[in-house]
């Protein structure tokens, strides 16, 4: 219940109680006036705004017990302790700035009041528009309370912004949520077929007009019509528009017939809709038209505490296509907290599949995000093996896919293979070219030849090791670790 309709006045003196009705009467503020008798009646049942007297005995106690009326306390008294719902105190003489102002205050505490909507359509609400921000929450708030309304609205906010979630929220809310939501994107339809998209068009209207068409216009019937992108929409057109806006009447390309137009037009626009005007790109009269309850949507950027949820919410609604969820580390949230963003929530939601695809059910670290979307330098793990392990991926990594395959399988059809001389250990390695009968240490061997070839690769980077590391296909943090081991640098 707003401020502005009911007043009452618990004041038992009677000179200062007629002080405070002329002065509510003066403003026009409906009010009543009570004393000790009939207080709990007047205040147990609703909530409203009470200008109480200090005088009143244990009024602080008295506020406290009743903490959805905000209380304004009159006059002198008894000190009253702060308290959520005291919003403020009235001076001696009174006056109309100060009470309209306090009066404000109240109306503000009543509308934001917790459990003042209703839950189920509190919580639908906030499944169509995940976050808990103050920018969002505002969002929120000016649809429930233009929902019920008939009045014009017109959503202003970048590409990406949820818009058509905004707008279809709009519908889902209102008394029109039985008849049909129909959206139109004005800038995705040719300006000669606009016309006959929003109207419809009779048989032999022109060209190819083999049938009478409905149009958007009539199909919205008894519900919402959504024009999205108003701000591409052709200046002719723009004309017609707004005497469908004015007169509720349209006609189909073709016909000659008015018919009713019983729909809720919101629209929407990234464009800045006042520059254009300045362009005479945009009609003014259609602007202030469409313009009664201006909704702007927050960019991602300017909402970025709401990622963690929107992660979430994301994640939900792509599990299904995709048979898999991603997880993200803390500091992943929080490298994605720190960019701007300029696709806004549907460039997260691309974010997110793309790495529902490329990590299945998996933990997604810092590391694991595109280039662009690491605003944190964080040490990237890499796992520390067993000797023998890493041994095994040294000798993987010095022999190609084809060589590799000897260890895997050591028979004498993978050693030599058909058609290949026995003698043959080696490719051109500047190895054994045939195994001496005393035999060779092959663990110095394999040494010698790893650390020929690691000073090679060297050489031939210009001593940059990432670089002589992919030459070797092993990992940079092995070929640091070998290069310890064997004493060398990227200067040997």
């Amino acid at each position: 219940m707003q401020a502005s309709k009911s007043v009452l006045v618990f004041e038992n003196d009677a000179e200062r109680a007629k002080q405070l009705e002329t002065v509510l009467g003066f403003i026009g503020q409906q009010f009543s006036v009570c004393d000790n008798e009939n207080f709990a009646n007047e205040v147990s049942n609703t909530s409203r705004v009470v200008l109480i007297s200090k005088q009143i005995t244990d009024v602080g106690s008295l506020i406290a017990k009743y903490p959805l009326c905000p209380f304004l306390s009159v006059g002198e008294g008894h000190t009253v302790e702060p308290l959520p719902n005291l919003i403020g105190h009235l001076d001696l003489p009174f006056s109309y700035e100060q009470l309209t102002q306090l009066l404000h205050h109240c109306d503000a505490y009543l509308t934001h009041l917790p459990g003042k909507i209703a839950p189920a359509k509190s919580e639908r609400l906030r499944q169509n528009l995940i976050g808990k921000g103050i920018a969002i929450q505002e969002v929120r708030h000016l649809i429930e309370q233009v929902a019920v309304k008939e009045a014009n609205v017109l959503i202003l906010g970048e590409s990406g912004t949820g818009k058509e979630v905004v707008a279809k929220a709009i519908h889902d809310h209102s008394t029109r949520n039985g008849g049909p939501f129909v959206p139109i994107n004005c800038g995705a339809i040719p300006p000669d077929l606009l016309e006959s998209e929003l109207f419809g068009h009779e048989k032999g209207a022109f060209t190819g007009a083999f049938a009478m068409r409905k149009g958007r216009f009539e199909l919205a019937e008894g519900g919402t019509l959504f024009l999205d992108e108003i701000g591409d929409m052709p200046m002719p057109m723009q004309v017609k528009l707004l005497r469908v806006l004015q007169e509720r009447q349209f006609e189909r390309v073709g016909g000659s017939k008015a018919i009713n137009a019983n729909v809720r037009v919101v629209a929407a626009t990234h464009r800045q809709l006042e520059r254009m005007i300045e362009q005479e790109k945009f009609r003014e009269d259609l602007y202030y038209r469409l313009n009664v309850f201006p909704i702007e949507m927050p960019s991602l950027r300017e909402r970025q505490d709401d990622i963690p949820l929107l992660l979430q919410e994301l994640v939900n609604r792509h599990e299904e296509e995709h048979s898999a969820v991603v997880r993200f580390t803390q500091r992943a949230v929080e490298s994605l907290m720190q960019h701007q963003w300029p696709g806004n929530v549907r460039e997260l939601s691309n974010l997110v599949e793309r790495l529902l695809i490329l990590h299945p059910d998996q933990i997604v670290d810092v590391h694991d995000l595109p280039p662009k979307y690491r605003h944190i330098d964080a040490e990237a793990f890499e796992p520390n093996y067993s000797p023998a392990l890493a041994e095994r991926d040294a000798l993987l990594a010095i022999f190609n896919d084809e060589d590799a395959s000897v260890f895997s399988d050591p028979s004498p059809e993978a050693l030599f293979p058909e058609g290949e001389p026995e003698e043959s250990l080696d490719d051109g390695w500047g190895g054994v070219q045939q195994l001496p009968d005393e035999g060779v240490n092959l663990k110095e061997l394999l040494a010698e030849l790893e650390v020929d070839l690691i000073r090679q690769a060297l050489e031939q980077q210009d001593g940059i090791v990432a670089r002589a590391a992919e030459q070797l296909s092993m990992r940079r943090t092995t070929l640091v670790e070998k290069m310890r081991k064997y004493g060398l640098n990227k200067d040997s």
